[in-house]
């Protein structure tokens, strides 16, 4: 057992359970039998280095996740926790692919939406928040959705509140973190703003819903795109994801090139 207390049979028991896996369908995809993972989730067996990689990889289990699994199986951690400004080239990566996205809005997030690093376009949207909301940590979805943040400029409240919470349980699923959990716990308290008048829902024929954000300089209607890095073997990469904002009309697009040239 780990200093949790729970065993690497009950760790991998509880995985396989939160991706909604059946032991026969993890066995056959991972190459073993059904009894030996019956025998490795109730303690009658222990994993190999090797079977723990493998059957994390089947159940797309988190780095930091699968770090407990080796330490509830009596190994060493195998991946590393650097703060991002020393993942070398891929920290240089996300600063250049940040930088590109002028004059659009674009941030990094880890696993709970604090913010990693945010272009200037993005430091502008995010300005209004104030002091009391806006950390430290700088949460984004915090920041958007606490009715002293954000939340009182957005145009649809309701859709983009019920938009956001989907996205944090989702993530909550993939991750299982505790602060996350937290986190959205806050949020569901979190009241709508005063006077926000409900919206009908998207005509089915709308391809996607922008976000629409009322500020000084106009509207802004902005579509995001969410990127992570591939195959990531440090513990602090796999848990950054970069939100990018793109204009979903012209005015929009006018709007934020003049904000940038200001």
């Amino acid at each position: 057992m780990d200093g949790t207390g729970r065993s690497i049979g009950s760790r991998l028991r509880r995985w396989r359970e939160r991706r909604r896996r059946s032991q026969l369908d993890v066995a056959l995809a991972a190459g073993v039998s059904t009894r030996h993972l019956s025998c490795l989730e109730t303690g009658r067996a222990l994993p190999s280095r090797s079977m723990i990689e493998r059957l994390a990889e089947e159940l797309e289990i988190p780095l930091r996740e699968r770090n407990g699994l080796y330490v509830a199986a009596g190994f060493a951690p195998v991946h590393a926790e650097r703060p991002w400004r020393e993942l070398g080239a891929a920290a240089e990566a996300l600063s250049a692919l940040l930088r590109a996205h002028e004059p659009y809005p674009a941030v990094a997030i880890d696993v709970r939406w604090n913010v990693v690093d945010a272009n200037a376009a993005m430091r502008r949207f995010l300005d209004p928040v104030p002091p009391a909301v806006a950390g430290p940590p700088l949460n984004m979805l915090r920041a958007t959705l606490h009715p002293d943040g954000l939340a009182g400029s957005l145009i649809a409240p309701h859709h983009w509140r019920a938009n956001a919470l989907r996205r944090a349980r989702r993530q909550l699923d993939r991750t299982a973190d505790q602060e996350l959990a937290e986190l959205i716990a806050e949020l569901e308290t979190y009241p709508i703003p005063e006077g926000a008048t409900p919206v009908p829902p998207p005509p089915a024929e709308d391809i996607v819903v922008p976000l629409r954000v009322d500020t000084e300089a106009g509207v802004l209607s902005l579509l995001y795109t969410v990127t992570v890095f591939g195959a990531p073997r440090d513990v602090t990469l796999d848990e950054i994801a970069i939100e990018t904002m793109l204009p979903a009309d012209g005015a929009t697009r006018r709007i934020l090139a003049a904000m940038a040239g200001a």
